[in-house]
């Protein structure tokens, strides 16, 4: 059995790339499924957000190309293309990404904390298609269990970032003071919600929140005194706004190219800066071709990231240290899965010989026989059958040469040298 960790991330693949690998909810379901019915894993977990797309799973062998050449397939992909852009990791390297993943130490912003609740949606949704067994249900509350204790005992989180941070850093680095300018915020999600909270505390005052469903909008205007339109409402919108940040789950584009450049006529080219930090995309690539339109992706945030990572990789040191002890620990418990069979198999067999002689040496009294010889006769016998496997182990290590062997069985049989 095999733990794989299979996906692609920010690290690995551009925006377009990774924005065709990602599952909507209706193809998670559907993706999870597949996976189950056409036994290509035991177990499955799928993590899909704007970053990455990976799939943790145990396998029968160690086969990871089928697992890449249904991705590949599913979204209409080709397999030998994405291969380029992909990473596989197994067993303890696979188990290290994950706890990685959700203590935020390969996550655009390091150590931001949004995508553990991301990892845990995950695997509850896993869970609900019955795709989680025993391996990734200890796996999962392992990792979570390490999050939390690295969220405890390390800085990783001192100051909360995340891609929402940087989008504000990067709104603030542009325009100064954020006080006196106009924000359009599309959608009503969590991502958003950072952003508005992250706005709130830089000063902004001027917050109008877009999204399909106006009574969720609603409730997150409300405790940031934002007003509230439906995504009907945006291009009237965009004529008086200065900063648009946009993060849903559609499919498709909401803003395009046309929207905007109507937007920026009644503006009177007044500048306007486009942030979009979903994927697939809300905003569509061609609006950064016109003049006062200044569009920025999650790929793009990348450089106000880095400059919150010198102070974050003493803590990300010690997180390391603590993820490789609960990887040891986590691949102990495995192996003492094999242990137990072993013991069970060991002991049954042991039972059988015994029952046999028994059986054979209770029929020798009842015939009559002195129980002192039927006794010493047992004891032979009984010795003599549970010494025959191992004392055909050390001779084969002894002819072979196999010290390490001898030295192993010497250990497992409890012979100590005088």
């Amino acid at each position: 059995m095999t733990i794989v960790a299979l996906g692609i991330n920010h690290k690995t693949a551009p925006v377009e790339l990774r924005e065709k690998v990602a599952f909507s909810t209706e193809q998670l379901s559907v993706a999870q499924q597949q996976l189950q019915q056409a036994n290509l894993v035991l177990e499955s977990v799928i993590v899909s957000t704007c970053n990455r797309t990976e799939i943790y799973c145990s396998l029968e062998g160690a086969d990871t190309q089928t697992l890449l050449e249904w991705l590949a397939q599913f979204h209409h992909l080709d397999a030998v293309e994405l291969a380029k852009h992909t990473y596989c990791y197994r067993d303890d390297d696979a188990i290290n990404h994950l706890m990685r993943v959700a203590c935020g130490l390969d996550s655009l912003v390091l150590g931001e904390p949004q995508i553990l609740g991301q990892i845990k949606q995950a695997y509850t949704s896993a869970k609900s298609f019955k795709a989680v067994d025993v391996i990734l249900e200890r796996l999962f509350q392992k990792t979570f269990a390490v999050a939390k204790q690295v969220r405890t005992e390390t800085d990783i989180g001192a100051s909360a970032v995340s891609v929402a941070y940087a989008a504000v850093s990067l709104a603030k680095h542009i325009y100064g003071k954020l006080d006196k300018t106009n924000v359009l915020l599309i959608g009503a999600g969590e991502t958003i919600e950072l952003v508005a909270r992250h706005l709130h505390q830089n000063g902004s005052a001027r917050m109008t929140v877009a999204n399909r469903t106006v009574a969720r909008a609603q409730n997150l205007a409300d405790e940031f005194s934002a007003h509230v339109i439906s995504l009907a409402q945006v291009p009237e919108q965009l004529i008086k706004s200065d900063i648009i940040i946009s993060s849903t789950a559609s499919t498709l584009p909401i803003i395009g190219k046309g929207v905007v450049e109507q937007a920026l006529k009644a503006r009177r080219y007044k500048p306007m800066l486009f942030i979009d930090i979903a994927v697939p995309r809300d905003i569509e690539s061609q609006v950064s071709e016109l003049d006062d339109a200044y569009l920025y992706t999650v790929d793009d945030l990348q450089a106000i990231v880095s400059e919150n990572m010198a102070s974050r990789e003493k803590a990300a040191e010690e997180a390391q240290a603590i993820i490789t002890e609960r990887v040891e620990e986590f691949r102990l418990w495995l192996n003492s899965l094999g242990s137990v069979d072993v013991i069970k198999l060991y002991r049954e067999e042991t039972e059988t010989i015994k029952q046999a002689l028994l059986q054979k040496a209770q029929q020798q009294l009842l015939a009559g026989k002195p129980a002192d010889k039927v006794l010493l006769e047992f004891a032979n016998k009984f010795s003599n059958r549970m010494m025959h496997a191992p004392t055909t182990a050390i001779k084969e290590a002894a002819e072979a040469g196999e010290l390490s062997e001898l030295a192993q069985l010497r250990k497992i049989l409890g012979i100590e040298p005088q």
